[in-house]
């Protein structure tokens, strides 16, 4: 099946894409204009993150293939990331027959209006709140 992975909020270095790359059939669009998490970005990358999350939107409407994942949108609507016009218009006009997957904490009302299922995982205990770096192999 074809698949397009589009990341936000990630800076295109993530564990994940690498395993991906190698799949056939799998396009990968993603990354923001620092690896700066969202609320350490200055006024000027947030603008320019948004500015590429919109371009990354564009391709997702445009997309005709069989499965979308949207990694970390939720997070990108609530941080005004990305135009959520655009996420609405999305998810409501999607082909019947493709699969959307929308991820991220704290989802959107629209988004729960909208969806067929929602799941919910939730950190009990992480390293990172330790202060443990991302780790070659685990985390990335």
């Amino acid at each position: 099946k074809k698949v397009m992975v589009i990341q936000f909020l990630k800076d295109g270095t993530s564990g994940e894409l690498a395993l991906l790359a190698t799949q056939q059939g799998v396009v990968i669009h993603g990354g923001k204009v620092t690896n700066a998490f969202s609320w350490k970005m200055t006024p000027e990358e947030k603008a320019q993150t948004k500015e590429l999350h919109n371009k990354h939107m564009s391709n997702a409407i445009a997309y005709t293939g069989d499965m979308l994942i949207l990694d970390e949108i939720c997070g990108a609507c609530t941080t005004n990331m990305v135009d959520i016009e655009l996420v609405k218009n999305l998810i409501t006009n999607k082909p019947e027959w493709q699969e959307l997957v929308l991820t991220g904490r704290n989802p959107p009302d629209f988004m729960i209006q909208q969806a067929d299922y929602i799941t919910e995982m939730k950190m009990i205990k992480h390293p990172f709140t330790q202060g443990v770096s991302a780790r070659e192999g685990i985390e990335f």
